[in-house]
C-alpha cells in the first residue's frame, strides 16, 4: 500500500541552551511550489511545550515490541513488518526505490535491525524522474499491529550525510478512507543529514500538514550518527509529549492547533524509514556517502498507566500532601471551589473521569473559572457544559492537562493546607502539579 507524505521544512525561531544539549523550537513554513527549496512564506508560530522539561516518567505495560533478534541477514518477522514499495518520489521527491529486499533491511545477528540505503539498481528500478540512483527500505505496522494512546519508542543509531533522511513515525490506520492528512501523523524522529545534530518531531493534520506541520527540533553536541539515542512519545487523549533519551523536549495540545481539528484519537502504525534526497533535506552531493544505516535496537509499545482517561466508576485524586481534590463544603452550587482536603472517602472527594475528557463529582464538572486559560485562572465545580473549561487529560507524567490552556492543575502557593484552592498554571513539573488516581 503506498502512502504520501508531505514532511516540510523548517524555520528555527528560538533556542534554548542547556549545558550541552539545546532544545530548538520552531514554526514552520509554506513551501511555495515553483521552489520548494529555495522559497518559503511564514506561518504562525506553533506554541512549545510550558514549564521545564522533565525526565520521562514510566511507562504501562508492554503492549508490543520487536528486539530484532535472529540470525545475521535474515529478514524481520513477517507478522510484524511489512514493506512499502517503489519509488513514486512519496510526495517529496525523494529518490530511492524501496525494497523488501534484505540487502536493504535485514538483521545484523547481534539484536539489531540495519535498514541500509545504497547507491544502486540492481534491477532497473524505475523512479519518478527515470532510472533510479538508490535504493532503501520502509517498514510499517500497517495491518500487523495499531494502538491508540501510549508510548512509541525506539533505540537508534542514525545515518549521516547531506540528503539522508530517517524518520520514525506514525500515521492514522484510517488514511485508506479518510486520506492524508486527516488521517493525522505523528512523527516521533526526524533527521535531515545537514542538521546532524539535530531531530524534529512533527504533529501533521488537516490544516497543519507538509510545511505546516506543528514540532520542534531537539538539539545536541555531537552527531546522532555517532551514537545510540532513544526516540520516544507519549500519547494520551489531547496530549503529545516528545523524548530523546528520556528527556522531555515538547508537547502539543488542541490549544497548538489554532482551531483546526485535532485528529489523534484512534488508532495508528508506526513506520520506519530511511529516505534519500527529498524537498526537504536536499540531495546527496560529493559530501555524501554510501551505503547509509539506520540501525535499531528495539522499537517498543506500551500502555498508558493506569489506562489513560477511562470512563467508569467514580475514585479519589490525590496530590501535594497527600490530601484529596475536593468540593468545598460538599456543595453543588455552581461556582464551589475545588481545592485540597484530608483525604475523607466522602462524595465531594469521588470523581468520575467520562469519555468526553470532563471530570466530575456530586453531579456537576471540573471547570476553570470563566473559561480562562490565564495562569491563576480558579477551578470551580459547575453544570457540565463540554466546553474546553471542562476538558482535562491525565498524562502518563502524572500531570492535570487542561488542553484548551495547555495548563497544569496547580496547587495554589505550593501548598498542601486544608483549602488549598486549585488553580491552572504553566506546568513545570513541580510536586504540586502530580495527581495520582485511585
Amino acid at each position: 500500500m503506498t502512502f504520501i507524505n508531505l514532511k516540510g521544512c523548517l524555520t528555527v525561531t528560538s533556542v534554548i541552551a542547556s549545558a550541552d544539549e539545546v532544545i530548538v523550537l520552531f514554526r514552520p513554513r509554506t513551501v511555495v511550489a515553483a521552489a520548494v527549496a529555495a522559497a518559503a512564506v511564514a506561518t504562525a508560530l506553533a506554541v512549545p511545550m510550558m514549564g521545564t522539561a522533565s525526565a520521562a516518567p514510566a511507562p504501562g505495560p508492554l503492549t508490543w515490541s520487536d528486539e530484532f533478534n535472529g540470525p545475521a541477514g535474515s529478514a524481520v518477522d513477517p507478522a510484524k513488518w511489512r514493506f512499502d514499495i517503489g519509488g513514486s518520489g512519496w510526495g517529496n521527491n525523494e529518490q530511492q526505490y524501496y525494497t523488501n529486499s534484505t540487502r536493504n533491511a535485514s538483521l545484523d545477528g547481534a539484536g539489531n535491525l540495519v535498514i541500509t540505503a545504497r547507491r544502486e539498481n540492481p534491477a532497473n528500478y524505475q523512479c519518478h524522474y527515470g532510472t533510479c540512483q538508490y535504493t532503501s527500505a520502509r517498514l510499517l505496522t500497517s495491518g500487523t499491529f495499531t494502538q491508540t494512546y501510549g508510548r512509541f519508542e525506539a533505540r537508534m543509531k542514525l545515518p549521516r550525510g547531506q540528503g539522508i533522511w530517517p524518520a520514525f513515525w506514525m500515521l492514522g490506520n484510517d488514511i485508506g478512507s479518510v486520506g492524508w492528512p486527516n488521517s493525522g501523523e505523528i512523527d516521533i524522529m526526524e533527521n535531515i543529514g545537514r542538521e546532524p545534530n539535530t531531530v524534529h518531531g512533527t504533529i501533521h493534520g488537516p490544516g497543519y500538514s507538509g510545511g505546516e506541520g506543528i514540532g520542534a527540533g531537539y538539539t545536541i553536541g555531537q552527531p546522532f550518527a555517532d551514537g545510540f539515542h532513544t526516540f520516544a512519545v507519549d500519547w494520551s487523549p489531547n496530549l503529545i509529549v516528545w523524548y530523546v533519551d528520556g528527556n522531555e523536549y515538547q508537547r502539543r495540545t488542541p490549544a497548538d492547533l489554532g482551531g483546526d481539528r485535532w485528529v489523534f484519537d484512534h488508532p495508528f502504525f508506526m513506520i520506519m524509514n530511511v529516505a534519500v534526497g527529498g524537498n526537504w533535506p536536499g540531495y546527496p552531493d560529493a559530501s555524501t556517502t554510501f551505503p547509509q544505516t539506520l540501525t535499531v535496537d528495539y522499537v517498543r509499545v506500551y500502555a498508558q498507566p493506569g489506562g489513560g482517561n477511562p470512563g467508569g466508576g467514580a475514585g479519589r485524586i490525590t496530590g501535594y500532601g497527600g490530601k484529596c481534590v475536593d468540593v468545598a463544603g460538599a456543595n453543588t452550587a455552581n461556582g464551589t471551589a475545588v481545592q485540597l482536603w484530608d483525604c475523607n472517602g466522602t462524595n465531594a472527594q469521588q470523581w468520575t473521569w467520562a469519555a468526553d475528557g470532563s471530570v466530575r463529582a456530586l453531579g456537576k464538572c471540573m471547570d476553570v473559572t470563566g473559561g480562562s486559560t490565564a495562569n491563576g485562572a480558579k477551578v470551580q465545580l459547575y453544570d457540565c457544559n463540554g466546553t474546553g473549561a471542562q476538558r482535562w487529560t491525565f498524562t502518563a507524567a502524572g500531570d492535570i492537562v487542561n488542553p484548551q490552556a495547555n495548563k497544569c492543575l496547580d496547587a495554589t502557593g505550593v501548598s498542601s493546607a486544608n483549602g488549598t484552592r486549585l488553580q491552572i498554571w504553566d506546568c513545570t513539573g513541580s510536586a504540586n502539579q502530580k495527581w495520582s488516581r485511585s
